[in-house]
C-alpha cells in the first residue's frame, strides 16, 4: 500500500489469491462461533470465508490504521484512512468517500473504541484503539454522531447483498454505560442495512483507566464483530 492520496477505482487495482471459503474449505458447513477469543485478524478472515454470498473480490477497509487485519492476508484489500502517517492506499474521509456506487463486496470499519480515556505508563490509548480525536461534551464524549454519515457512504458503495463488518465497543464513562454497539445497530438499520450478527470478541484483558478508584459497572473485556448485509434479508 502506499500513501498517495490518489482517488484510484478498485478497477485500478490488483486483486489475487483469494482465499477458500468455509465450505470449500472443508467440504461441509462450517459454522462461525458466537464467542471468539482468539486474534482478530483470523476472526475476520472466518467473517469473510462466512458470510459473503461469493468470494468478495473488492474489499475495502475503511478504517485502516496499521493494518494489522490485513498482515500476511492476500485479500483484495483497498485500505482507506484519515490519518497519512498510517501509509494507506487512498487517504480520505470515509463519511464521504472517493468511490462509485455499488463498488465493493465488503466493506470493513473498526472505528476509535475509547473517547476522552486517561493514559498510564503501559496503555497507549491513542494507538491501541485508534483515537485520533477528541470527543465533546456535546456528543456526549462519544464517538457514536460519526456513524450515520459512515453507514450511508458504506451502504452506497456496497454491491447489492454485499456484507459491512464493524468492530466495536462498549464502554463506561461518567460512571454510566454508552452502548456503542446499539447506537451501531440503529445507525446502520436507518442507513437500510439489515443487521444480521453479532460475535463477540474477548479481550485478553479490560481496559482500565488508571484514574478509576470506585467501580460502579463490570469492566469490559469484551468488544462485538457485527454482521450487517445491504439486503432485506439475512439469509
Amino acid at each position: 500500500m502506499d500513501a498517495s492520496g490518489v482517488a484510484a477505482t478498485p478497477e485500478q487495482l490488483p486483486f489475487d489469491g483469494f482465499a477458500r471459503s468455509a465450505r470449500d474449505r472443508k467440504g461441509t458447513y462450517d459454522a462461525v462461533g458466537s464467542v471468539w477469543d482468539g486474534e482478530d485478524a483470523e476472526l475476520l478472515e472466518r467473517l469473510l470465508s462466512f458470510y459473503p454470498r461469493k468470494r468478495p473480490k473488492r474489499i475495502l477497509d475503511a478504517t485502516l490504521n496499521g493494518g494489522r487485519f490485513w498482515r500476511g492476508s492476500t485479500r483484495p484489500v483497498i485500505g482507506m484512512d484519515i490519518q497519512p502517517q498510517y501509509k494507506p492506499r487512498l487517504v480520505g474521509d470515509n463519511s464521504q468517500m472517493p468511490f462509485r456506487g455499488e463498488a465493493f463486496d465488503v466493506v470493513v470499519y473498526d472505528p476509535p473504541h475509547i473517547p476522552n480515556q486517561g493514559r498510564d505508563n503501559q496503555k497507549d490509548f491513542t494507538v491501541r484503539f485508534g483515537l485520533v480525536q477528541k470527543s465533546s461534551k456535546e456528543t456526549a464524549y462519544s464517538f457514536s454522531h460519526t456513524y450515520p454519515a459512515f453507514v450511508r457512504e458504506a451502504y452506497r458503495v456496497l454491491r447489492p447483498e454485499g456484507v459491512l463488518l464493524c468492530k466495536i465497543a462498549d464502554y463506561i464513562h461518567n460512571h454510566r454505560y454508552q452502548w456503542a454497539h446499539v447506537d451501531l445497530i440503529q445507525a446502520a438499520a436507518a442507513a437500510g442495512f439489515q443487521p444480521c450478527d453479532c460475535i463477540v470478541k474477548v479481550r485478553k484483558g479490560p481496559i482500565i483507566d488508571p484514574k478509576w478508584i470506585v467501580a460502579h459497572h463490570s469492566r469490559r473485556q469484551h468488544c462485538y464483530w457485527l454482521v450487517f448485509r445491504k439486503s432485506e434479508k439475512c439469509a
